[in-house]
């Protein structure tokens, strides 16, 4: 046997940036920090700044039962370094800093994980392998198999989820939404900022009430705010849609952009935000379409900020159901795995039924064919346009739902299509719901009622 099974290892051929990834990974996942401590020993890390990093998080672990925060790291690094050289020391700390300034996002962490846990799970199987072959003298078998047998069950997955005791100081961590925001400050203060990662954001309008003019608005204020806003449309032309943010952010109408190119170009070139539209024919993309499209850009080295599917509906589903209402549920279920895959803002808009559209206000019970919808989004705004608010360049937006503060509110909207200039106005607490979900023949039936019932009291 030639095998030189007593040469041991360590990290140093990965390299340095893969040791403090993984050192990243034991601080922030209290999952992988479990699984892998059973495996890793802090020598087996190149660098001494990280081999004392690592122990210390482990010493705590194993001393209190909880994995440490950040806060207590922090206290840590203050008061149990007495025994290392203020070289080693300052390593440590500049080290920490630079973990808390990556927003805690380590490059590459699923890689980090399977092949780190791959090569300690051999060391320990190393290590039991030359202790077998000691015991092959004295024929202890049932030794030998119980140290072979534990040696391969080091390292098993033994994620069962939040542990209540465990994750005690994650609990108490505040979490980073991010919201992007809506562009409408009467909005953002509702929703704390606008929609934040991970979330879903559903527009429903009937058709023709401007609910794609609402989507490249959105995409436009995410722009600004220096976003990779990725933008797909199933029913216009891309060059269509990215002449309306030509105009949303210029002012410039739409039928008026050919003769202020020049104009369009010069303040268009300064945004700091990137926008890609992607153009698929009607039905014939899937939220896999579009998974594997961001994929690609996300390689191609994009930080996606934001992504518009302009709209729900019109996405092929990813699997045939024997109901429609089935397949539109998943779409919309899909959309939001999208938003949580990509940890980004994903917007999109619903069509409504035939009862909303004349209504006032267009209410949950109004989205077409899948009430269900509405149960994955965190954030839904109806807008609603009669022929008069048309005419007059007004409408109304109803926040039907909202995970992060109020809603069932009645928002004012100035909104003029030809430049896509959308303004929600202030918050008019007259307009109530009873009032704003009836239809125009409605409103004018109960003028003729309230009239009639004046004339009869005055007759008599």
């Amino acid at each position: 046997m030639n095998i030189d099974l007593a040469n041991k290892e360590d990290f140093s051929k990965f390299g340095k940036s893969f040791q403090e990834g993984l050192c990243q990974l034991i601080l922030q996942d209290r999952a992988f920090s479990d699984q892998i401590s059973e495996v890793l020993e802090p020598s087996l890390f190149e660098l001494q700044y990280l081999r004392v990093f690592c122990d210390k998080i482990f010493s705590y672990k194993n001393k209190y039962g909880i994995h440490p925060s950040h806060d207590v790291v922090i206290t840590i690094l203050r008061t149990e370094l007495e025994d290392e050289n203020e070289a080693t020391k300052k390593q440590i700390r500049d080290y920490f800093a630079r973990v808390l300034s990556k927003n805690y996002k380590v490059e590459g962490a699923e890689y980090i994980k399977e092949t780190s846990l791959e090569f300690c799970k051999k060391q320990k199987l190393k290590e039991a392998i030359i202790k077998s072959i000691k015991l092959l003298g004295s024929s202890s078998f049932e030794q030998i198999r119980t140290l072979i047998d534990n040696a391969l069950k080091l390292g098993s997955d033994n994620n069962f989820g939040y542990d209540y005791l465990k994750d005690f100081e994650e609990r108490f961590v505040k979490r980073h939404r991010n919201p992007v925001t809506t562009g409408w400050d009467s909005l953002d203060e509702m929703t704390e900022g606008g929609l934040g990662k991970s979330e879903l954001g559903v527009v429903v309008a009937p058709t023709g009430a401007g609910k794609s003019m609402v989507l490249v608005h959105l995409g436009a204020q995410a722009l600004l705010e220096g976003k990779t806003v990725v933008h797909y449309t199933l029913e216009l032309q891309d060059t269509v849609v990215a002449r309306r943010y030509d105009s949303c952010i210029t002012g410039v109408e739409i039928n008026e952009l050919f003769e202020n190119k020049e104009k369009v170009l010069e303040t268009v070139k300064n945004i700091e935000g990137k926008l890609i539209v992607k153009e698929y024919p009607t039905k014939t993309a899937s939220t896999n379409t579009i998974k594997a499209h961001l994929d690609k850009l996300v390689m191609r080295g994009e930080d996606i900020g934001m992504i518009i599917v302009d709209y729900g509906d019109l996405l092929r589903p990813s699997r045939h159901r024997d109901e429609k209402r089935i397949e539109l549920e998943s779409i919309y279920e899909e959309l939001r795995s999208l938003a949580q895959s990509f940890e980004c803002p994903v917007w999109t808009a619903s069509q409504t039924n035939r009862s909303g559209l004349n209504a006032e206000i267009v209410t949950m019970e109004s989205i077409s064919e899948a009430f269900n919808k509405c149960f994955v989004a965190d954030l839904i705004v109806s807008l609603s346009r009669t022929v008069q608010d048309k005419n007059s360049n007004s409408g109304r937006l109803f926040v039907a739902k909202n995970r992060n503060g109020h809603d069932g509110i009645v928002l004012p909207v100035f909104m003029n299509t030809s430049n896509v200039r959308i303004k929600v106005l202030e918050y008019d607490p007259s307009l109530t719901a009873e009032e704003t979900t009836k239809t125009t023949k409605e409103r004018v039936d109960d003028l003729k009622k309230k009239y009639a019932q004046f004339r009869t009291k005055k007759e008599t």
